[in-house]
């Protein structure tokens, strides 16, 4: 602790009657916070407790910082406490103090950087827990000591600074920081360089950090990058220190001017050809490359007044490429000397050298190659008439050879010819037609066809020129104009109405074409007292009644003319159908015009329209008749004057089976009298198949012999049911089973019959048990039992 700091805090405690202890001290000092001066009729005042201060980093401990005491009580009768951060609050357990004797120790070693000061309360009870004066502030002050570095914030500061720049010149400013007492020299801090090269063109203010340019020599050609070495100390530059990095970073000015590295280029260019390049023209620029300072720009001043020649810049290599921009020929100029500068594209500093080599010759020598033919007209724009017949001249289309020291042969042919219309002359380019060309050709646009023709010379290899040949086809006025619509309506009466508005239409394109001549024809004057034509435009007329016609269809015909030379016309008919009409000019219903048809509709068509109706009429009765006949059966056709039998296909619907789809299992022609169709010849009909049976397909039955007499019945039933039982190709089992004999002369009813069994009551019909299990059912029902 400070000499002066001691002697002032002793007379103080010496004045107040109390002792400080401070570390090194073989005991604590006493105070005594709760003392009262004595006064005079007045309330007494506490004494005022300065700072207890210790040092930083102090290792001897536990170490007793003070004592207090209270003098209420004696010795021995007063138990103290304290509280506060550094005893009860955290950091916990750094001071405390002895109930008794009123000594307060340091427990652990401080750091100001953590917590530079404490405040404690403290307490002083009597034996019983009774407060004997009230709480008093100690505040504990942690005195600093130089145990913390410098720090730089960065570890290397970068700054930036043009080549050139004058002294004084601001770069960057280093920062450090120091986590001591700022109001103590422990903080103190103060800057310099320790190391920057020779010559020393930097410097750094000690104070506050910042780099400046301290001369005159800054030439980023020699040095781009320069680097220091900082250093910071506290304790006003004794104390601890710290080192850091400053980059600074020259930047470019365009201090030097681009030079070509050669007096005189010499390069060749090839004749006839363009967008070539003919070589490079080299440059040099000590500037920083890629940079405006750094770019060259070239430029032709002489030498090129046709602009046959460009120069651009290669931004990788900074070199100028001399391109052909427009073909060169050899026979009209052979060499070019070209003078050409370069510059930068920024600006040239003030103070830079002027160049040595800012300008250049160029030399170009122009190659003789064989050069394709030109063409003396491209494209050749020519016309022909429409209909122009074959072998009718259209034009020649010759071309010329450049290389007029070589004499070549030219030879024409045809490249595109989409309708094969032209004839080419391979030895003289005269072109001329070879066959009609149609008006409706697709490659017609706009009335203009389009061939391309060729011209190749003979030299090895042969170089070949392309023209276009346009020709454009004219119109000739070879199509009359044609009325549109032929037909139409108006009022009876000429006051009515707004007329019929007639139009035309033609082929031909203008100038043969509209405007029309619309006109009455002349060949019939009584068409002239009762109608009327006036012009609309060029396209339309309107027709008008005189004098009030009869309503009904008129036919009329009109001359129509164009405007074509010579012009065309025609003699068209016109059909109107007059109607009587009301007040706003539109027909009314019922009338005449209606009536005669006022959609316009002919005779003709009428007669057509009639004569497919009744064709269509007799088709459906046709097609009707012959439906008839063929649902006529075949045997009905061949049984003279029988009617149809009465009898149908029994079906029982109680039983699984057949049921209604089992329609095709027989044939009712077997249920009729055999005599009959015997004896008309109509065969009995094949065995009926069964759809259950094998493959659909059974072998015939043998013919079996028809009895002769009503006593061999039973017999015939017999064999014939046997034969049905055993017989895979006969309908199912639930199917009514039909014979086709039940006897001759016989006077019994048929045994299909429901109704038989009215009229036989006491006929016995038990020996149908007998018959067979198909029959037993109908003994069942008709027998006695």
């Amino acid at each position: 602790m400070d000499a002066a700091l001691l002697l002032a805090l002793g007379l103080l405690a010496q004045g107040l009657g109390l002792s400080l202890g401070v570390p090194g001290s073989p005991s604590p000092s006493t105070l005594y916070p709760w003392h009262r001066a004595p006064g005079s009729g007045r309330m007494r005042r506490a004494w005022v407790i300065p700072p207890i201060s210790v040092s930083e980093n102090y290792k001897r401990i536990p170490y007793a910082l003070v004592q207090i005491k209270s003098d209420k009580q004696p010795l021995g009768s007063v138990i103290y406490s304290i509280q506060g951060p550094g005893v009860d609050e955290e950091p916990r357990g750094v001071f405390s103090i002895d109930r008794f004797t009123g000594k307060v120790s340091l427990n652990a070693m401080l750091d100001r950087e953590k917590t530079d000061r404490f405040r404690l309360r403290a307490f002083a009870l009597d034996l019983g827990g009774s407060t004997l004066e009230d709480p008093t502030d100690l505040e504990i002050v942690v005195v600093d000591q130089n145990d913390n570095r410098p720090v730089f914030r960065e570890e290397v500061f970068t700054g930036r600074v043009l080549e050139g720049a004058a002294p004084g010149t601001y770069v960057t400013r280093a920062e450090a920081t120091d986590a001591d007492d700022p109001e103590t020299d422990n903080a103190a801090l103060r800057y310099s360089i320790v190391a920057q090269g020779d010559p020393e063109l930097f410097s750094i203010d000690e104070l506050t950090g910042e780099i400046r340019t301290v001369q005159v020599g800054l030439d980023r050609e020699v040095v781009a990058v320069y680097n220091l070495t900082l250093q910071v100390a506290d304790m006003s530059g004794d104390g601890l220190t710290a080192t850091a990095c400053a980059l600074i970073t020259l930047d470019d000015i365009n201090d030097h001017a681009p030079e070509f590295t050669r007096d005189e280029f010499f390069l060749e260019a090839v004749e006839a050809v363009s967008g070539v390049d003919v070589g490079r023209l080299e440059v040099e620029d000590d500037d920083l490359p890629g940079s405006p300072n750094w770019a060259a720009r070239f430029s032709i001043l002489e030498g090129d007044p046709d602009g046959h020649f460009t120069i651009r810049t290669d931004p990788k290599t900074n070199a100028g490429i001399l391109s052909v921009a427009k073909p060169l020929d050899h026979e009209s100029r052979e060499l070019h000397r070209l003078r050409v500068s370069v510059q930068n594209m920024a600006p040239l500093h003030a103070a830079a050298p002027r160049a040595r080599r800012g300008q250049a010759t160029v030399s170009v020598r122009v190659q003789d190659t064989n050069e394709a033919p030109v063409f003396q007209e491209n494209p050749l724009r020519t016309s022909v008439a429409e209909g122009t017949a074959p072998g009718t001249p259209v034009a020649t289309f010759s071309a010329r050879d450049p290389d007029t020291q070589q004499l070549q042969r030219l030879s024409y042919f045809k490249d595109y010819d989409p309708e094969d219309w032209l004839q080419v002359d391979g030895a003289t380019g005269r072109i001329q037609t070879q066959r009609v060309l149609s008006p409706s050709s697709p490659f017609l646009k706009d009335g203009w066809y389009r061939a391309i023709i060729l011209a190749s010379d003979d030299a090895s290899p042969p170089r070949t020129a392309t023209g276009t040949l346009s020709i454009e086809i004219l119109e000739v006025n070879d199509h009359a104009p044609v009325l549109s619509p032929p037909a139409g309506s108006l009022c009876s009466e000429p006051d009515l109405g707004a007329g019929l508005l007639l139009g035309a239409t033609d082929e031909d394109l203008p100038p043969h074409g509209a405007p029309f001549h619309f006109q009455l024809s002349p060949g019939v004057p009584a068409l002239a007292r009762n109608w009327s034509v006036s012009r609309v435009n060029g396209s339309h007329a309107r027709l008008r009644p005189r004098q009030r016609v009869a309503e009904g269809l008129h036919g009329l015909s009109l001359l129509l003319r164009d405007s074509g030379q010579p012009p065309q016309q025609r003699q068209q008919p016109l059909n109107v159908s007059v109607c009587r009409c009301g007040q706003d000019g539109a027909c009314l219903p019922g009338s005449a015009a209606r009536r005669a048809g006022g959609a316009g509709l002919s005779l003709g068509a009428l007669v057509i329209a009639l004569a497919s109706g009744g064709l269509l009429l007799l088709l459906v009765l046709l097609a009707a008749l012959l439906g008839r006949f063929r649902r006529r059966p075949l045997d009905k056709a061949l049984l003279h004057g029988l009617q149809d039998d009465p009898r149908d296909n029994v079906l029982d619907y109680h039983e699984q089976g057949g049921g209604e789809e089992d329609q095709d299992a027989y044939d009712i022609n077997q249920l009729r009298h055999p005599t009959e169709l015997t004896a008309l010849g109509v065969p009995l009909g094949r065995p009926p198949q069964r759809r259950d049976a094998p493959y659909g397909h059974m072998p015939p039955q043998p013919p079996r012999v028809l009895p002769s007499s009503p006593a061999d019945i039973a017999d015939f039933i017999s064999e014939g049911l046997e034969a049905a039982d055993g017989d895979p190709s006969v309908p199912p089992y639930d199917t009514a089973l039909i014979y086709d004999y039940e006897g001759d002369g016989s006077v019994a009813g048929t045994l299909s019959s429901i109704l038989s069994s009215l009229g036989d009551e006491d006929q016995d019909y038990d020996y149908l048990q007998g018959w067979g299990p198909r029959f037993t059912r109908l003994a069942d029902m008709y027998g006695h039992s």
